[in-house]
């Protein structure tokens, strides 16, 4: 759901304070009733009218990015350097990213302009999986996996339970592979939970979000979630939502 003013200023009725007059004004309907309450939040489903006129909502896109390295997961970077949704300049629409991957991470992102369901992807409470795939240095062993099921202490806090196993040791180049899996999001969570228990990432790649993969994509491409991925992704917010 998004603010009623906001959806208006989205829709190209008039700018975000504009649209608070109209409301003011008594202008505005939602599903046939005059609403005078600010901050009212509305569902694409609803239908809105201005002076009697309805308003069309902005349609919702959906995007799956397989995001190179040396990427800024923003909508726009002040230092000019290239961000995700540059990626998508050939889009007549403003979109965005759904939560963020550093600098010089790679793999899955989701890129939209669905504020709602954004919201609810990137808040901690929905608990939305993320699979990572992290070289790291030194040979790990099962004491380190095990600390971090359990969780670790990173900047004076615990993180939650993740899941995590052994992909590949090489003795050789004294490196591993290892999987993760975490329903948060902190800041370099993901290098910084690996760094707590001795082994320090040296490459990073998103593998999954929720059950989305980059499959079939080079670095730097993308393509639009298919009808029923969306309606998996917002099922899997409903069901944790009410669980």
């Amino acid at each position: 759901m998004e603010r009623l003013q906001k959806v208006m200023a989205h829709a190209g009725v008039a700018s975000r304070r504009a649209s608070e007059k109209l409301i003011e004004e008594g202008r505005v309907k939602v599903n046939g009733t005059v609403v005078k309450e600010m901050g009212l939040n509305v569902r694409s489903s609803d239908v809105i009218s201005v002076d009697n006129v309805p308003i069309t909502q902005e349609q919702k896109y959906y995007f799956l990015l397989n995001k190179p390295r040396g990427v800024i997961s923003s909508s726009d970077d002040p230092k000019g350097r290239k961000t995700v949704v540059d990626f998508f300049s050939g889009i007549d629409h403003r979109v965005y990213p759904v939560g963020r991957l550093d600098y010089d991470t790679t793999g899955v992102i989701l890129v939209t302009n669905d504020g709602e369901l954004t919201n609810q992807l990137t808040h901690p409470s929905y608990g939305v999986e993320k699979t990572y795939i992290a070289k790291v240095e030194g040979l790990i062993n099962k004491k380190a996996i095990s600390q971090l099921e359990k969780g670790v202490v990173i900047d004076g806090y615990k993180t939650q339970p993740a899941k995590a196993r052994i992909i590949d040791i090489n003795p050789k180049t004294k490196t591993s592979l290892v999987e993760l899996v975490i329903h948060e999001g902190k800041n370099h969570q993901v290098k910084k939970m690996l760094k707590a228990v001795g082994y320090p990432v040296e490459k990073l790649n998103r593998d999954k979000y929720a059950f989305l993969t980059a499959e079939g994509l080079l670095s730097g491409e993308w393509r639009e979630l298919k009808h029923y991925e969306v309606n998996k992704l917002k099922q899997l917010v409903d069901e944790s939502y009410s669980s």
